[in-house]
């Protein structure tokens, strides 16, 4: 079974990715993911929020956003996708993650469809 494990960081975890103390953040996830080798298909780390744009759409006018996007302490920071046995394997590794520390880590199930690109567009 595959989950998202979606990562959530505040601001000044954001800070800390380039700032005096990268060194350490980053060596916690470097860790955290040498010990998920195997287990990950796919992991992303996200720039800022501020970096980021929401579009929004109604009809055929569209709305473009500039971030931050949520008044949350947490912005979404990054995805890390999981092959694990059941949903509880799935939290035991999300709990073992270092922005658990100081963020927020949701669980969610993958949901795969078969949609091609013709039928989107």
């Amino acid at each position: 079974m595959q989950f998202a494990l979606l990562i959530y960081e505040s601001a000044g975890d954001f800070a800390r990715r380039q700032g005096p103390d990268a060194a350490a953040y980053w060596s916690n996830w470097s860790a955290y993911s040498g010990a998920l080798e195997g287990r990950t298909p796919l992991g992303v780390c996200l720039q800022a929020p501020e970096t980021g744009v929401v579009l929004r759409r109604a009809g055929d006018t569209r709305q473009i956003t500039d971030g931050p996007h949520s008044d949350s302490p947490e912005q979404l920071g990054g995805v890390i996708m999981l092959d694990m046995d059941s949903v509880e394997d799935a939290l035991s590794w999300a709990e073992r993650c270092p922005a658990a520390l100081n963020g927020a880590i949701e669980v969610r199930p993958l949901q795969f469809i078969n949609v091609s690109v013709e039928t989107i567009i």
